[in-house]
């Protein structure tokens, strides 16, 4: 079933109403947003929804904290470390590879704070 969600933009359309509680999860529709069931006549807020809400806990759930982010940091930074130490006694390969791993953890924190930051 289709929904109509009303923003003050404009309207867009949805082909069903997994679509739209993916786009409230992500911000994408807002609480104060209207929508309208296929068929329907009452525009209801996004927000009284009760598959949105719970939609938007889920999603919330699945973040990382500040917290469990200044860890990655930290074990990056004793990584780091231990990857220059390894350089420097000529294992460079092992070495290498650590940074490569710590790149990714470093990559990952900053693609998740990028987007809290919004």
């Amino acid at each position: 079933m289709r929904y109509r969600v009303r923003t003050p933009e404009g309207e867009l359309e949805y082909p069903s109403l997994r679509e739209v509680e993916q786009a409230y999860a992500a911000g994408l529709v807002a609480p104060e947003d209207e929508v309208l069931e296929e068929g329907g006549t009452l525009w209801r807020k996004a927000g009284s929804l009760p598959t949105l809400a719970q939609a938007q806990r889920r999603h919330r759930g699945a973040r990382p904290s500040s917290a469990s982010q200044g860890l990655i940091i930290l074990i990056a930074a004793v990584l780091g470390v231990f990857a220059l130490l390894l350089v420097r006694s000529g294992r460079g390969v092992f070495g290498l590879l650590i940074a490569i791993a710590i790149a990714s953890l470093l990559f990952r924190v900053t693609a998740h704070a990028f987007r809290r930051k919004r």
